[in-house]
């Protein structure tokens, strides 16, 4: 017979919450960690095996990141309560990481733009294309969305991009959109949409001064790469 295990049957040494008392969270494998929310196991898997398993059926992190809570509720040996735990800890992540101070902080680099976005547009289903607005110092206004589906040069309007910039008097922008097959390596499509908006924004005198490419956990900065800034471009690296 099957039994059901809990955390507090294992040993002590092994326990999770206890780990985590005793060396920090940083200290836990992500199946740990899973662990301490689901709280109990399934019949025949402990409460971190059932996390491991979890984790090999979605792909790890970004794929349970992405599961809505009825892929979750499907799975063996996670129920309603379980699959609203989870749908609440990623929720509690995304809104820890769109959440700003008061004052809106300076972006002085891609990485810092990228922190941005990075957790909740890593984890879409779909392209979306966003932008950043900023101010004459580089403070963040506010943030966009211009865009939801495939990014096709043809279908997207270089002057949509702008439309929000003009009306906050924005001195600058920053473009981001996903690639929600988690790699984050740019396509031709993107460095020419990127060279559009680059000179779409010399006529506004409104600085381009990124277009980010956000994957699973990771971007990267077609300005960084020289991918559509050409060497005469005015655009001043963040």
């Amino acid at each position: 017979m099957y039994t059901v295990h809990r955390i507090k049957d294992m040993r002590s040494d092994d326990r999770p919450r206890e780990r985590l008392e005793r060396q920090g969270p940083q200290a836990l494998s992500n199946p740990e960690l899973l662990a301490i929310l689901l709280g109990t196991g399934t019949p025949g898997l402990n409460a971190v095996q059932l996390a491991q398993e979890l984790l090999d059926v979605f792909g790890g992190l970004p794929g349970l990141h992405r599961a809505d809570y009825d892929d979750l509720v499907k799975t063996r040996g996670i129920g309603p309560a379980k699959a609203a735990q989870l749908g609440a800890a990623v929720e509690l992540g995304r809104r820890l990481a769109v959440s700003l101070p008061g004052e809106r902080p300076a972006i002085q680099s891609p990485e810092q733009a990228a922190e941005l976005v990075m957790y909740e547009m890593g984890a879409l289903n779909q392209e979306h294309l966003r932008v950043l607005l900023l101010d004459t110092r580089n403070h963040l206004i506010r943030i966009t969305e211009v865009y939801q589906g495939s990014l096709d040069s043809s279908l997207i309007r270089v002057g949509e991009l702008f439309r929000d910039a003009v009306r906050a008097n924005a001195a600058s922008v920053i473009v981001v959109h996903n690639h929600p097959s988690g790699n984050p390596s740019p396509s031709p499509e993107d460095v020419a949409i990127t060279r559009e908006m680059v000179n779409a924004g010399r006529l506004l005198d409104i600085e381009v001064l990124d277009h980010l490419v956000i994957g699973a956990g990771r971007f990267i900065s077609l300005k960084s790469k020289g991918l559509g800034f050409d060497s005469n471009s005015s655009v001043s690296a963040l």
